[in-house]
């Protein structure tokens, strides 16, 4: 791989010398340090930073369970999860589980910064600053057409919800929700479709094999989700991998990962603050409750929605250079 330093990439020209014109790729390929053990070794710090906060929350939650008179046994240890069954807070539950994420991005800037000797910028966005603009705008046509999709849904079939909102509780959730939702879904962006995306694209010296890896990737890491139990992985995997590369496809396009990160924080905010059901990963004190769950319904809804979002997107930003997604 690439060992090359440089304090600024924004204005350079690429010239056939780069396997990329691809700022954003260009980035990861000529900034600090990319010998393979690097990235390999950034994926372990991140994963074990993960792993290791769960480990704390897991016993925490034993304790809680415990004094709740609740028996955790390996048959169903993953209920230690679900806030109802062990009898805890379930904006508690949202904040401990963020955490496990906030302890994975710390890991992460480690490695960036220790291993890779690179600024987090720069697993960010191909530019000199960071696009707060765009982060804001995709997170709010996002957040947009999430609100206007549950409402659809609640005047359609009324019965089939039920309005659980309390003061109290939502607001705890809110505040809950905006500090570590953003903290999470940019874990998972700058993870997967940032340093995932660079650094595979160093070694296929392209960008859309590293899409479909980092989205097959996606897909995986949400198939122990409660969705995917119930609905069986044959509907849910291909709605994960598409959400996958429907985000890096637009982190390729728009060359930083600011588009992404807006619209998976908007995506699972809304989520959180407006609509909870039985299998909802996120079991929150939602505005929302609905008994019913159609998954091939929501899944036709979801590419309706990415199909919106991205005309509009390409209409504000043109995203237009297909050529961008290959180098």
């Amino acid at each position: 791989m690439y060992s090359m330093n440089i304090k600024d990439i924004s204005h350079s020209n690429p010239t056939k010398n780069f396997p990329f014109n691809n700022r954003f790729l260009l980035k990861g390929l000529l900034t600090g340090k990319n010998e393979f053990w690097m990235y390999l070794s950034g994926i372990i710090a991140t994963i074990l930073g993960y792993s290791l906060f769960q480990f704390l929350a897991a016993k925490q939650l034993m304790i809680i369970a415990d004094n709740n008179h609740v028996i955790i046994t390996k048959e169903n240890f993953l209920s230690l999860f679900n806030p109802d069954y062990i009898k805890i807070n379930r904006s508690m539950m949202l904040a401990i589980m963020s955490g496990m994420f906030v302890s994975s991005i710390i890991f992460l800037w480690l490695s960036i910064k220790f291993i890779h000797h690179k600024t987090f910028i720069s697993i960010i966005t191909g530019f000199d600053k960071i696009r707060w603009r765009r982060y804001f705008f995709s997170f709010g046509v996002w957040g947009g057409l999430t609100i206007l999709y549950v409402l659809v849904c609640y005047f359609q079939s009324p019965n089939h919800f039920q309005i659980r909102f309390n003061a109290v509780d939502f607001s705890i959730l809110f505040i809950v929700s905006i500090i570590f939702l953003p903290i999470q879904t940019a874990t998972e962006e700058l993870f997967l479709r940032s340093y995932l995306l660079q650094g595979l694209s160093l070694l296929f010296k392209n960008g859309i094999i590293p899409l479909i890896i980092t989205s097959i990737i996606f897909g995986l890491m949400h198939g122990t989700n409660p969705e995917t139990a119930a609905h069986g992985l044959l509907i849910m995997m291909p709605y994960y991998i598409l959400f996958g590369a429907f985000l890096g496809t637009l982190t390729l396009l728009d060359e930083g990962s600011e588009l992404a990160m807006g619209i998976h924080c908007a995506n699972n905010l809304f989520s959180s603050l407006l609509v909870c059901s039985k299998n909802s990963v996120l079991q929150t004190d939602a505005i929302f409750y609905t008994t019913i769950e159609n998954p091939i319904s929501e899944f036709i809804s979801w590419i309706i929605m990415a199909i919106i979002c991205f005309i509009i997107l390409h209409k504000k930003y043109t995203l237009s250079n297909w050529k961008l997604l290959i180098r």
